[in-house]
C-alpha cells in the first residue's frame, strides 16, 4: 500500500512538472517572476526573449536588469511609405537603430497612410515605437475606427505602466477620450472627454498631440488645447508622492475590442457595447480599421539631475519606479536570441535568427493592460505579416534559438513524466 501511494505521489508530481513547465507563472508587484522566467511582460505575464524588452516591468520582474534597456527617445516624423521600419514581434530583438516599430497583428498601408486592421474574432493590432520618450511632445493625424466595443488608441505607456491616452470610442465619434494613470493605479477621476469638431471622428481628419513635461501635461485636439493636467494637482497626501507620469514610455497606437464579451462588463460599457463581428465594416473590409497619417516625436532633455553614464539606454535603479530612479547608460538593447534575458543577454547567440513562440514573445491581450472598467490591475503598476491567425495568440510554433524554448520545456517536463511513470511501474 505504502508503495502504490508513493507511485501515485510521483505521478502527481511528473503531471504538476508538465503543467508548470507549459505554464509560465503571472506577475504583479507582489509576486516578481521567477529567475527561470525572470521578465514581466505589459500583461502580467513571465517570460523570456521579447517579455524582456519594450513593455517588461522592472519592478515586478526577477530583479530590476532582468529587462533590457530602454532605447533613448529620437526625435522624428514618421511616414508610412513602407512597412520596412517595422517589425513583426516574433522577429525583433531589440535593435531599435534598425527598426522604428514593432507589431502584432495586422497592420497595412493604404494610399501614405498607416491602417491598423482588426479582423473578425482578433484583438486587432498593436504598433509600438521601439524609442522611448522621457518628456516630449508626440502628434499624429487620426481617423479612429468605429463600432460599438471598437477603441482606438493613442498613448504614450512605461514599462511600470504611467500611462497618457487619447482614446476613442467606435460608439462615440463626436468626442475623443483623455486620460492618464500612475503605475496602473486605477482612478476613475483621471478621464475626461472633449468634442471633437467636424462630421465625425472616423470620417475627418485630426491632429492630436500630447505634451508630456515635468510640471504639466496637456492634451491639444487641432491646435487647441483641450485638456491640461498639472504634476502639483496630483499630490497624494498619504502617501506623499505625486502620482504623475514621470518614466520613459513608449508611442503606441492600437486597435483593440474592448468590447469582446469575454472583457469584464465595465470595460465593455465603458467602450460602447459588445462589439459586433458581423457589422457593415467586416462585411465590406472583412475588418474594422483605424487610420494613423504622419506622426511626430519631438524629445524634451532628461529632468535636471538625471545620473548620466551614456547616451544608449534608460534603466531603473529601484523598485519604486519614480523619475529620480531612472539613469540614462550605455547598456545594450539588444537580446542574442529568444532565450536570452537582461540576466544574460548573450544566450543563444549562435542561432540568433530563430523567431519567437508563445513563451518568448508576450500574448497581446488588447489594449494597454490598464483598462477602465476591469477588475484588476498594477498596484504599484505593403500589408504586414500577422504574427498569428486569429489575434489572440502570438508567436510561431518552432524556436530553434540555442535556448530551451516554452516547446522543448514542455517536452522535458513531460519525459520527465515518462521516466516516472517507468519507476511507478517497475515499483508496482
Amino acid at each position: 500500500m505504502v508503495r502504490y501511494t508513493s507511485s501515485i505521489l510521483l505521478a502527481s508530481l511528473a503531471a504538476t512538472s508538465v503543467w508548470a513547465a507549459s505554464s509560465p507563472p503571472s506577475c504583479s508587484t507582489s509576486s516578481q517572476c521567477p529567475e527561470e522566467y525572470p521578465c514581466c511582460s505589459q500583461y502580467g505575464q513571465c517570460g523570456t526573449g521579447a517579455y524582456c524588452l519594450g513593455g517588461c516591468d522592472p519592478i515586478s520582474s526577477y530583479s530590476l536588469d532582468s529587462c533590457v534597456g530602454e532605447p533613448v527617445c529620437q526625435s522624428k516624423t514618421y511616414k508610412w511609405d513602407s512597412l520596412d521600419s517595422a517589425a513583426l514581434n516574433t522577429k525583433y530583438l531589440g535593435n531599435a537603430s534598425e527598426y522604428d516599430w514593432v507589431y502584432s497583428g495586422y497592420p497595412k498601408l493604404d494610399d501614405g497612410n498607416l491602417l491598423l486592421t482588426m479582423p473578425k474574432n482578433t484583438v486587432g493590432t498593436l504598433f509600438a515605437n521601439n524609442h522611448y520618450v522621457w518628456y516630449g511632445k508626440i502628434s499624429g493625424k487620426v481617423k479612429s475606427s468605429r463600432g460599438a466595443g471598437v477603441v482606438t488608441a493613442f498613448i504614450l505607456l512605461s514599462d511600470v505602466k504611467d500611462e497618457i491616452d487619447f482614446e476613442w470610442i467606435g460608439a462615440d465619434l463626436a468626442n475623443v477620450q483623455t486620460n492618464y494613470y500612475w503605475q496602473g493605479v486605477l482612478n476613475y477621476n483621471n478621464g475626461d472627454k472633449d468634442a471633437v469638431n467636424g462630421s465625425d471622428t472616423f470620417d475627418d481628419w485630426h491632429e492630436y498631440e500630447i505634451d508630456w513635461k515635468e510640471d504639466a501635461i496637456t492634451w491639444s485636439v487641432d491646435g487647441q488645447v483641450k485638456r491640461t493636467l498639472t504634476k502639483e494637482s496630483t499630490w497624494n497626501e498619504t502617501a506623499k508622492r505625486y502620482q504623475y507620469p514621470q518614466s520613459p514610455s513608449r508611442m503606441q497606437l492600437s486597435l483593440w475590442p474592448a468590447g469582446q464579451a469575454s472583457n469584464a462588463p465595465g470595460t465593455i460599457e465603458w467602450a460602447g457595447g459588445e462589439i459586433d463581428w458581423d457589422s457593415q465594416d467586416i462585411k465590406d473590409k472583412g475588418y474594422y480599421y483605424a487610420t494613423f497619417s504622419d506622426i511626430t516625436v519631438e524629445c524634451y532633455d532628461a529632468p535636471n539631475g538625471t545620473v548620466s553614464n551614456g547616451n544608449k539606454s534608460y534603466m531603473f535603479t529601484n523598485k519604486d519606479g519614480l523619475q529620480q530612479s531612472v539613469q540614462i547608460t550605455n547598456n545594450d538593447t539588444v537580446l542574442a536570441s529568444f532565450g536570452a534575458t537582461g540576466l544574460d543577454m548573450d544566450l543563444g547567440a549562435s542561432d540568433s535568427s530563430s523567431s519567437g513562440t508563445n513563451g518568448t514573445v508576450p500574448e497581446n491581450q488588447g489594449g494597454s493592460g490598464n483598462v477602465p472598467g476591469s477588475s484588476s490591475s498594477s498596484s504599484s503598476t505593403t500589408s504586414g505579416s500577422s504574427s498569428t491567425s486569429s489575434g489572440f495568440s502570438q508567436g510561431s510554433s518552432t524556436d530553434t534559438s540555442g535556448a530551451p524554448s516554452q516547446n522543448e520545456r514542455v517536452m522535458r517536463g513531460s519525459f520527465f513524466a515518462a521516466l516516472v511513470a517507468v519507476v511507478v511501474l517497475v515499483a508496482l
